[in-house]
């Protein structure tokens, strides 16, 4: 069987990637990659990378988007969710969430684990988590 590297470009379908885009680095410290606006029909890109981890997050926007807010309910992406390396993390998290105004559930860890998350949503209404898995 082919290889893969184990690593994951993820791309987003948005209304403004550029909107998007600067959220999404001022959250987390990402860096723009590469930007693309054909400004001939076919979609443009914006596309950030976290320099530490390698992550690549990228914002798609198709010609036609009316804008909708995102809806998990819908086939597709449920949510994003961002690993931390501990628990505490979440905490700090979650200071940086209120530090920026951005609403979130606070620190939730749901009785049928051991493992923990802080949700929140972007400005399209894709539900983010950073999720802390309890060792074992």
């Amino acid at each position: 069987m082919p290889s893969i590297t184990g690593r994951v470009e993820v791309n987003l379908s948005v209304p403004d990637p550029g909107r998007s885009a600067a959220w999404y680095a001022e959250l987390l410290g990402l860096e723009v990659r590469y930007e693309f606006d054909p400004h001939d029909g076919r979609p443009s890109y914006v596309c950030l990378s976290e320099p530490a981890s390698g992550m690549i997050l990228c914002f798609v926007g198709h010609e036609g988007n009316p804008g909708r807010p995102f809806d998990e309910r819908h086939t597709g992406l449920d949510h994003l969710e961002l690993l931390v390396a501990l628990r505490e993390d979440l905490d700090e998290w979650a200071a940086r969430l209120d530090e920026l105004g951005i609403a979130h559930s606070g620190v939730k860890q749901p009785p049928h684990t051991a493992n923990a998350m802080l949700t929140f949503r972007d400005p399209d209404n894709i539900q983010l988590e950073f999720f802390w898995r309890a060792p074992g």
